[in-house]
């Protein structure tokens, strides 16, 4: 290629840009003479209320807060999430690379225009990108609630162009980034819908298409349980609903299993407990109403809401679930069996656990699980015991019922509640015991340390404990005697749970 030929290129690559950005300008200047009444009292507020990704942020706070289940908050997280990549992408590569100054103001009325210009450079548009990557990653995990954020991220890239402070293209731009950041993240972090479906062995059950025949006990006192109870009397009008204190409940429940064709519980994961028990010991068919705090089982089966526990009910559709035993019971050497659907564990979690309860009735669940975590790890001592006939001080022994998978960078949902296995973790002693949880929580199922192991077992056997040592049992709290054997009861539970989609 010739000399001349080379030079043509970046000529017409200037000329295709000049081009590019007259049609740009014009496009400004035409919307910025245009008059919007309904615009002018909502853009330039919205502009600056996204500053910083306050609005945003202020956004997720709120649908966790209030978005009332699992979804909502997976939204928040997720929305909250791709904006700091989107924001990291455009403030350290995006801006740098292509450093266009600002639009003129001469063409936008004055009322439209911002108190404070920003001094970055014009491309892309950074409130664009973070108004898409909100949106899309709220989108991703909830359709309805994307539905809410979409017109709002779409008013705030408007607002831009609006106030005179990005071209059109600057927008576009920074919407697309966002969008992509979204994605990026998924790719990484994926999200519920993309995770494999659980293992699930079909089960028969009844199906109850009105709730007839289906006893239905509430823990009054348990999370948002009372709120559930009133959406199962609308979803199903012939079943029956039996509000109760924690203190009757097992007596409830027990009346309950003598007259019903399938046993419901709403509740936490404590509550759901004691039904699995009572429902396992007369075979009957469960029907599991989130209405506690975590809600770790029903999540793991995919049920998040009424509807779904309806869909399944009118279909007869359910599943069979492994269902964890310690031995001796809460009760003591003299009691029946304890069982756990979640976790057991010893350690500094059972003394979490009672810290939290006691403080989540004044601050809320999460704000207390955190400070009930940072009371513990600065005071605790090591737990000694004899594990599998070795002696070894442990800062936490977790039993899982089934193995947790990772959802990201920490251990997150089961896939298969029907394993026949224990997730069994331990978390040795030593110095520094929040950096040892941390690397546990980090590396996962299946891995070995000088800090932490993981393994699988069909079964666990704890001795030389000192009697009246605490543990935790699905958000419960007992205390031993100086052994412990911990098995499970494979395919025990029959529970309702929706068809995979």
């Amino acid at each position: 290629m010739s000399s001349a030929s080379n030079a043509s290129v970046p000529s017409r690559f200037a000329g295709l840009r000049d081009r590019f950005h007259r049609r740009d300008v014009a496009v400004f200047q035409n919307l910025a003479q245009r008059n919007w009444p309904a615009a002018g009292p909502v853009l330039p507020r919205l502009s600056r209320s996204a500053n910083h990704g306050l609005l945003w942020f202020g956004a997720a706070a709120g649908m966790a807060a209030f978005g009332g289940s699992a979804r909502a908050r997976r939204a928040a997280l997720r929305g909250v999430a791709s904006l700091a990549v989107a924001s990291a992408t455009i403030n350290t590569v995006a801006k740098g690379a292509v450093r266009r100054q600002r639009p003129i103001l001469d063409a936008v009325p004055v009322i439209r225009q911002l108190k404070r210009q920003p001094v970055t450079t014009s491309f892309p548009s950074g409130h664009a990108a973070s108004a898409a990557a909100f949106a899309t990653g709220v989108a991703l995990e909830s359709k309805g609630w994307g539905a809410v954020v979409a017109p709002v991220a779409l008013s705030v890239a408007a607002s831009r162009v609006y106030t005179g402070v990005h071209y059109p293209s600057d927008v576009l731009a920074g919407a697309a980034l966002g969008v992509g950041a979204a994605f990026a993240l998924r790719g990484v972090i994926p999200t519920r819908n993309q995770l494999p479906a659980p293992g699930r062995p079909p089960a028969d059950a009844p199906a109850l298409p009105d709730g007839d025949g289906l006893v239905v006990v509430v823990n009054q006192e348990s999370g948002t349980a009372t709120g559930t109870a009133s959406l199962v009397r609308d979803a199903l009008p012939r079943a029956e609903i039996v509000e109760c204190s924690p203190g009757l409940l097992s007596a409830e429940l027990e009346k309950a299993a003598g007259r019903c064709r399938a046993l419901g519980v709403c509740g936490g994961d404590g509550t759901v407990n004691r039904a699995a028990a009572v429902a396992a010991v007369h075979g009957l068919p469960l029907a599991v109403f989130p209405g506690g705090t975590l809600n770790h089982f029903a999540y793991d089966l995919g049920i998040e809401t009424v509807a779904d526990v309806r869909s399944a009910l009118v279909a007869g559709s359910a599943v069979r679930t492994d269902l964890g035993r310690f031995r001796p019971g809460p009760d003591g050497p003299d009691g029946a069996h304890g069982y756990f659907l979640n976790a057991f564990s010893l350690g500094v979690y059972p003394e979490l656990v009672r810290m939290r309860e006691r403080w989540s009735p004044r601050i809320g669940g999460w704000p207390a699980g955190v400070l009930a975590a940072l009371h513990v790890l600065r005071g605790e001592r090591p737990l000694e015991a004899e594990l599998q006939g070795r002696c070894r001080p442990l800062w936490l022994l977790f039993v899982g019922n089934g193995l947790f998978q990772r959802v990201g960078p920490a251990p997150g949902r089961r896939h298969n509640l029907a394993d026949g296995l224990l997730d069994v973790r331990v978390v040795h002693g030593g110095r520094t015991p929040g950096l040892r949880l941390l690397a546990a929580a980090v590396a996962g199922p299946l891995t070995r340390s000088p800090m932490h192991a993981a393994v699988r077992r069909q079964g666990v056997r704890i001795s030389g404990l000192k009697p009246g040592t605490p543990y935790a049992y699905d958000g419960e709290v007992a205390h031993s005697g100086s052994e412990l054997l911990i098995d499970k009861l494979p395919e025990a539970l029959t529970v309702y749970c929706p068809r995979p989609v």
